[in-house]
C-alpha cells in the first residue's frame, strides 16, 4: 500500500474511532436540551468513512476523482447496488471485504438511527447492510456480522410489535452461528476488526468472546420473542441457555442476572421442576452478592451513589427473597394436593405408599436432569451447590420433610420484611405477611396432632389480624377483603378442630364451650365484614354477583349459617335464634342460585348442603318452638 493510501487508512481507522467515543461515552455528557449531539457527530464521520471507502472502491474501477467524490456522497443513504459481488463471491475475496466493510459502516449508520429515535431511517441502513453481506458467501469475515445485523432487525421489529417478523431475522441469525460452528468454528473477525492498523488486531480470546456473546444476544432477543408467542417452553429454555452463556463468558450484570434467573425459577415452579427452579434461585442468590456488600444506613445518609447503591441491593435481595418464599410454599402445597383425600385431610395409606416409591423414583430423575442445567463458574459453582443443599427439590411426604422446608421460607420471609415493611411498601409487606399465613397453612395439614395444628392457625391470625384492623378499607378494599376472608377462614378450621377434639369428650367443659363459641363467632364476624363489604351503599347485595365474587360470597353465607347452627347454648330461646339466622342464611344461597342458575356450578356442594338443611332446619326450629311453648 503507497504512503498516502496509508495514510488515508489512519485517517479512515481513527474516524471509527471517534465515531464510536462520541456514540458510547460523549452522548452520555449531552445536554437535556440537545440529547443527540454527539450521535449526530458521530454519524457525520460515519458518513464521510462510508463516502472514502465507495471513493475508493470507484477509483478502482477506473472512475475520475470529482465523479468518484460526487458518486459516493449520493450512494451513502441508498441501497448498495448489483456490482462487483455476486452471490458467488466469497466473503474472503478482495470483493468481499470491501463489501462487509461497507456493510459495517451501514451497520453502524443504523445503529445510529435507531439510537436517535429515527427507525425507519434505521432500519434501511441495517437492511442496506444485509444486502451488501447476502452478496457473499458466509465466512469468517463476515458471520458475525451477518448474526449482528440480524439481531438489531430481530430488536427493530419487536419494538414495533411485529413479532414474527422479529422471530425470522433471530432464528436465521441462530442457524447461521450453528452451521458456521459445525463447518468452521474458526475465530471470525469482529466487526472492529475491518477498522484496525496493523498490529492493533484483537487477540484471537477477544474475536471469540465477542463472536459468543453476538449469539448470547441472538438467544436472548429468542427467549423474549418465543415469551411473546405464548411459547414459554421455549422462551425458558433460551433464556437459560442466555443465563448460562453470560456467566461462561463472564458478561453479566451481576443484579440483573440475579433477577433474571430468580424470574426463570418461577417458570420452572409453574411446570413442577423444583430442581431447576432451586438452582436458578441458588445461583440467583450467590451472584447476587457479587454487586458488593450493602452500604450502611450511616454511609447512605452521607453519600446520594451510596444511598443508592443500599436501596438498589436491598430491593433486589428482598425481590429475590420473595422467589424463594414462593418455591418454599408451592413444595409443600403441590405435596398436600399429593396427599390429601376427598376431604382434604392427609390420606395416611397414600403417605406410606408414596414414600415407598417417590425417593428412588426423584433421585434417578434428579442425576438424570442435572448435568443439562448447572449454572456458575469454578469460582461461584461450590456457593451455589452449598446453598442448594440447605433445602429439597423433593415433595416433602411428612411434617419433618415439610417443616424443614417451613423454616427456609419462614428465614427468606424474615429478610424480604426488612426491606418490604409496613411503611412505605403496604401492598408487598401484606403480600409477604399472606405468604408467611399460607406456609404455616399448609404445614398445618401435615401435623396430625390438632391442637398443635390449632396453635400453627392461631399464629396466622396472629400476624394478620392487627393489619386487617388497622387497614384503611377505603383505600385497600380488595386486601381488606383477602384479609377478612382469610381470617374467616382460618377460624373456621380452628373451630373445626376444637369441635373434633370436643367430640372426643363426654361432656364439653365450660372453658372447652367458650372457647369453641368465641371461635364460631369470630369466624363469622369476619364472613359478615366480607359480605359487608359487597353490600350497596345502601346495604343490599347486588342481584348478580360479580364473577370474582360470586363463589366467595356464596361461600362465606354458607358458612355463615354453618357457624350459627354451631353456637352451643342451653338457653332455648338462643338456639331458637340461631337456627333461625342460620335458615335465613341457608335460603339466601339457594334462592340466588334459583334465581341465577349459572352461579349453581361455582357451588356444587355447598348448594347441595344448603337445599338439604332448608328442609331439615325447619323441622328442628318448631321442636325448639314447642319446648319454649311447653315451658311457658
Amino acid at each position: 500500500m503507497a504512503a498516502n493510501q496509508s495514510s488515508e487508512w489512519r485517517t479512515v481507522c481513527e474516524k471509527l474511532s471517534l465515531a464510536q467515543e462520541l456514540s458510547e461515552v460523549e452522548s452520555r455528557k449531552d445536554p437535556e436540551n440537545n440529547p443527540f449531539r454527539s450521535k449526530y457527530k458521530a454519524r457525520d464521520l460515519l458518513k464521510e468513512i462510508h463516502c472514502s471507502l465507495k471513493k475508493n472502491q470507484i477509483e478502482e474501477e477506473g472512475e475520475a476523482d470529482n465523479e468518484a467524490d460526487c458518486k459516493c456522497r449520493q450512494m451513502v443513504d441508498e441501497e448498495p447496488e448489483n456490482d462487483e459481488c455476486g452471490k458467488s463471491c466469497s466473503g474472503d475475496s478482495p470483493a468481499g471485504l470491501r463489501a462487509a466493510r461497507l456493510a459495517v459502516v451501514q451497520y453502524y449508520l443504523g445503529l445510529n438511527h435507531i439510537e436517535t429515535e429515527e427507525l425507519s431511517a434505521g432500519e434501511q441502513h441495517l437492511m442496506n447492510c444485509m444486502k451488501l453481506i447476502d452478496k457473499c458467501t458466509t465466512t469468517r469475515e463476515n458471520v458475525s456480522l451477518f448474526i449482528q445485523a440480524r439481531n438489531q432487525l430481530g430488536i427493530l421489529w419487536a419494538g414495533r410489535d411485529e413479532i414474527e417478523k422479529a422471530q425470522g431475522f433471530l432464528e436465521i441469525a441462530e442457524s447461521m452461528y450453528l452451521l458456521y460452528m459445525r463447518e468452521d468454528g474458526q475465530p471470525p473477525l469482529d466487526l472492529q476488526d475491518f477498522f484496525v492498523l496493523e498490529g492493533e488486531e484483537l487477540s484471537q480470546q477477544e474475536k471469540i468472546r465477542r463472536f459468543e456473546m453476538a449469539y448470547t444476544h441472538t438467544l436472548y432477543y429468542l427467549a423474549q420473542v418465543y415469551k411473546n408467542l405464548q411459547q414459554y417452553e421455549r422462551a425458558g429454555q433460551y433464556c437459560h441457555s442466555t443465563l448460562q452463556r453470560q456467566l461462561e463468558y463472564k458478561q453479566f450484570v451481576p443484579l440483573e442476572w440475579a433477577i433474571n434467573a430468580a424470574t426463570l425459577s418461577q417458570y420452572y415452579i409453574t411446570k413442577t421442576r423444583y430442581m431447576e427452579a432451586r438452582h436458578c434461585l441458588a445461583a440467583a442468590s450467590v451472584i447476587a452478592t457479587l454487586a458488593g456488600e450493602i452500604p450502611s444506613e450511616a454511609a447512605a445518609k452521607e453519600s446520594d451513589a451510596e444511598c443508592e447503591k443500599r436501596e438498589e441491593l436491598l430491593q433486589k435481595r428482598a425481590e429475590i427473597a420473595r422467589c424463594w418464599i414462593n418455591y418454599c410454599l408451592n413444595l409443600m402445597q403441590d405435596a398436600k394436593k399429593l396427599l390429601e383425600d376427598n376431604i382434604g385431610e392427609l390420606d395416611l395409606d397414600r403417605q406410606e405408599e408414596l414414600k415407598r416409591a417417590h425417593r428412588n423414583e426423584e433421585e434417578e430423575n434428579e442425576k438424570g436432569r442435572k448435568s443439562t442445567i448447572l449454572f456458575g463458574s469454578s469460582d461461584t459453582f461450590d456457593s451455589i451447590c452449598s446453598l442448594e443443599e440447605k433445602v429439597s427439590s423433593m415433595l416433602p411426604l411428612d411434617f419433618e420433610e415439610a417443616r424443614s422446608i417451613f423454616l427456609v421460607g419462614q428465614s427468606y420471609v424474615v429478610q424480604a420484611k426488612e426491606y418490604f415493611a409496613m411503611d412505605g411498601h403496604v401492598t408487598d409487606h401484606i403480600e409477604i405477611l399472606q405468604d408467611h399465613s399460607a406456609l404455616f397453612k399448609v404445614l398445618a395439614f401435615f401435623e396430625q396432632d390438632l391442637e398443635r395444628r390449632c396453635k400453627m392457625h392461631k399464629r396466622r391470625v396472629d400476624m394478620l389480624e392487627p393489619v386487617c384492623k388497622d387497614l384503611n378499607a377505603q383505600y385497600y378494599l380488595l386486601i381488606c377483603r383477602q384479609l377478612q376472608f382469610e381470617l374467616a377462614e382460618t377460624y373456621y378450621e380452628m373451630m373445626d378442630m376444637k369441635l373434633a377434639v370436643a367430640d372426643k369428650q363426654d361432656q364439653p367443659d365450660v372453658h372447652t364451650i367458650k372457647k369453641f363459641n368465641h371461635l364460631c363467632s369470630s369466624s363469622m364476624n369476619y364472613y359478615q365484614m366480607f359480605l359487608d363489604s359487597i353490600r350497596s351503599p345502601e346495604g343490599k347485595f347486588s342481584e348478580k354477583l360479580e364473577d370474582d365474587l360470586l363463589r366467595p360470597a356464596l361461600v362465606a353465607k354458607f358458612r355463615v349459617a354453618r357457624l350459627q347452627s354451631k353456637f352451643i347454648s342451653s338457653n332455648l330461646a338462643t338456639q331458637l335464634e340461631n337456627l333461625t339466622h342460620s335458615l335465613e342464611s341457608y335460603n339466601f344461597v339457594v334462592q340466588y342460585c334459583e334465581e341465577n342458575p349459572e352461579a349453581k356450578k361455582a357451588v356444587e356442594t355447598e348448594l347441595e348442603l344448603s337445599i338439604e338443611m332448608v328442609s331439615l332446619l325447619p323441622l328442628k326450629i318448631n321442636r325448639i318452638g314447642s319446648k319454649i311453648a311447653s315451658c311457658n
